[in-house]
């Protein structure tokens, strides 16, 4: 298997939230709804606070605990590429999967009385496209692709700034942090 992941590099994010707003634009999502997020981190302290901005959807864990914890098996890990998927027929809305994902990433649909979560725009992959968050990034902070070969070419890191400690899900994630 393949493991297929994101590359986030916050040091040339300007926090515009395009990714955000084509995530939203693809999956037709309702107000409140955001399968991809973008933060604003302040840190540092007077005389020199500064703002971080974060962009962050579904990581397709390694251990992700939305399937773990996910009674019906509508969340499942594919076997070809490690997408975590959301079978939308069988969810019964019992937010399981909101309530135990660390990054947030499964969403309440409130008028569907369902969850639903970024499945890294597999449509688009299978036709050999980018995910729309990526494509959209003016900055080209995000990539999405075999995460080995963006662990090799980026790096290791899977913790940032406000995010959990990336041993409790082994998300499949490489950032590059702006330090401050």
């Amino acid at each position: 298997m393949t493991q297929k992941g994101f590359y986030y590099d916050q040091t040339t994010c300007i926090g515009c939230k395009a990714c955000q707003v084509a995530c939203k634009d693809k999956n037709d999502l309702d107000m409140g709804v955001r399968y991809r997020r973008v933060y604003d981190v302040e840190v540092g302290k007077f005389p020199k606070p500064h703002r971080l901005h974060f962009s962050i959807s579904c990581n397709h864990c390694d251990k992700p605990k939305c399937v773990e914890n996910c009674p019906t098996g509508a969340l499942y890990k594919r076997e070809e590429d490690g997408i975590v998927i959301h079978d939308y027929d069988k969810c019964i809305g019992c937010r399981l999967c909101t309530w135990s994902c660390p990054y947030g990433a499964p969403q309440y649909k409130e008028e569907e009385g369902k969850a639903g979560k970024c499945d890294g725009c597999s449509d688009l992959i299978a036709k050999g496209e980018n995910p729309a968050c990526v494509d959209a990034c003016v900055m080209r902070c995000l990539n999405f692709g075999d995460i080995e070969t963006l662990r090799q070419k980026q790096g290791q890191n899977a913790d940032g700034n406000g995010l959990p400690n990336s041993e409790v899900t082994k998300p499949n994630i490489v950032i590059t942090i702006k330090s401050v």
